[in-house]
């Protein structure tokens, strides 16, 4: 039995009913399960070639508490409507307010730069040209968020400014992006290619959401989260899964993504580190000489000696004391 909206009561004339909260429910279900198959997922793959599937459970992780806020009837704020095309037309002498789910944007504000990361990684465009594009995708939802907020008719300019924000994401993309991949092989252009075709035409869709819901008052609260949660499970853990698949045959060492360090390599067991110290005893026994002192080589009068022990020439009184 949903009991969210008993627990936690509406605050707008305009607001989700017990049905939508079933439906994000579910979508919650759906991306805190997803989150968790591919943390078990990463753990099937070697240190070194984790970073997409780092990426895509922070995504699902983040979603996943939108979802259950939304789905609680929280993280939302009540906001008078430019347009009464859905519920009524007026409340008490004024326009009626409809709930803005600031909840959802703060997922975005989190979610879209990884969604891109996980884009652009595979593109190997420079970390400059990455920056700037995550940069406009930011200034694409701080002005829905913002256009949202706002009451008069000025919310379409900022509506205006995230769409060409957007545009320019796409040109990225599309652009200097696909071209980078192609330097990279066949498979990584592949992959790139299809993954940005899932994401940008998904990524089309939202304005209109936007326009519908946030925007114009045309479809019901409850419609504007079935819209928003189909979006949001092909965008997230849909389009999640599709990546890591279509990236299988890819060689992650192009991508230059690994640390160096030996753990990204090798397995961290303590049978790894104990057979690390029987090599280091035995090359402590090898390089033993005479009265217990350690011979690394002679070096020749006039010559460098070098490596990771490196003796100077003592004087004759502390070479007679060392023996004694």
């Amino acid at each position: 039995m949903n009991t969210a909206l008993q627990s936690n009561p509406t605050v707008a004339d305009i607001d989700i009913t017990t049905h939508g909260s079933d439906f994000l429910w579910a979508v919650f279900s759906v991306m805190a399960a997803t989150g968790l198959g591919t943390m078990v997922w990463s753990l099937k793959v070697s240190r070194g070639e984790r970073a997409f599937h780092y990426l895509s459970a922070a995504i699902l992780a983040t979603a996943s508490v939108a979802y259950f806020s939304m789905a609680s009837d929280l993280g939302a704020t009540p906001i008078r409507v430019e347009f009464t095309n859905y519920g009524p037309q007026e409340v008490n002498g004024a326009l009626p307010t409809r709930s803005i789910w600031y909840a959802r944007y703060i997922d975005w504000t989190v979610t879209t730069p990884l969604l891109l990361l996980e884009i652009l990684l595979v593109s190997g465009l420079p970390l400059s040209t990455v920056f700037i594009t995550i940069f406009f995708d930011l200034v694409m939802i701080i002005t829905g968020l913002i256009g949202a907020l706002v009451e008069s008719t000025y919310k379409w300019g900022y509506y205006t400014m995230g769409c060409v924000a957007m545009f320019y994401v796409f040109w990225v993309i599309y652009g200097p992006g696909l071209k980078s991949a192609a330097h990279l092989g066949a498979d990584f252009k592949k992959a790139y290619l299809y993954s940005s075709l899932v994401l940008t035409i998904l990524w089309t869709l939202y304005p209109i959401a936007w326009a519908l819901a946030d925007g114009s008052n045309t479809i019901s609260p409850d419609g504007e989260m079935v819209f928003y949660g189909v979006l949001d499970l092909l965008a997230k853990p849909v389009f999640a899964l599709f990546h890591l698949y279509s990236l299988r045959r890819c060689n992650y060492s192009s991508l230059h993504l690994k640390s160096g360090k030996f753990s990204d390599y090798e397995d961290l067991s303590g049978a790894h580190y104990r057979g690390m110290s029987d090599k280091q005893a035995e090359a402590g026994v090898a390089g033993q000489g005479v009265n217990g002192t350690t011979t690394t080589g002679t070096a020749a009068p006039g010559t460098a000696t070098t490596g990771a022990n490196h003796f100077d020439a003592a004087p004759a009184t502390q070479m007679q004391h060392a023996t004694q």
